[in-house]
């Protein structure tokens, strides 16, 4: 099923102009800045402002995927926890799933390189990369029961668990070494 079947896909708000800052505002603003490396969403990042023109069905709520429409990545960002009263920026998308697809099994599907490599092959422009909302819209994603879905999205997520706990093992294992290595150089010193 194509992406627009499943899932409502909208633009960022686009701001007249730059973002002030208001520690006490009545809102968050989600921007490119917030989405991490790791397609995570830094919550405590998030810019407050004082704005009073955004509408309900404009804020950002749990559930929702924030897609990198511009840039030399296009990846998704899922909202796993309740921002308050938010909404997204543009070049940012915002996807809301409809029922029978779980959005984490959505940002997964999105964020697979078999996937990445579709979106890059529609991407416009040329020294600044960007995916349209029509085009996002076009992208085919495999759709299996929920069930599956669900064990998709739990085995996705132990993978990645293990692959940061191999990479903090492989760094204490480089500061034993380390450790080792120094002592020895300190004791052939001293011989």
């Amino acid at each position: 099923m194509k992406l627009g079947q499943l899932a409502d896909i909208t633009m960022g708000y686009a701001f007249r102009s730059r973002l002030e800052a208001t520690p006490d505002g009545n809102l968050s603003v989600i921007q490119m800045k917030d989405l991490t490396d790791d397609n995570c969403l830094d919550l405590a990042a998030l810019t407050r402002i004082e704005y009073s023109k955004a509408k309900p069905r404009q804020f950002v709520r749990l559930g929702d995927i924030i897609f990198r429409s511009r840039g030399q990545t296009h990846t998704a960002a899922l909202v796993d926890q309740d921002p308050g009263p938010a909404i997204v920026a543009a070049p940012l998308l915002r996807i809301r799933t409809r029922e029978g697809i779980l959005p984490a099994y959505l940002a997964w599907f999105i964020n697979r390189p078999a996937t990445q490599a579709r979106l890059t092959s529609r991407a416009e422009g040329t020294a600044l990369r960007m995916i349209s909302k029509q085009s996002l819209a076009e992208l085919e994603v495999t759709l299996p029961p929920l069930e599956c879905q669900r064990a998709i999205v739990e085995l996705a997520e132990l993978a990645a668990e293990e692959q940061q706990l191999m990479a903090r093992l492989a760094d204490k294992r480089k500061q034993y070494m380390d450790g080792i290595l120094m002592r020895a150089a300190s004791g052939a010193r001293g011989a």
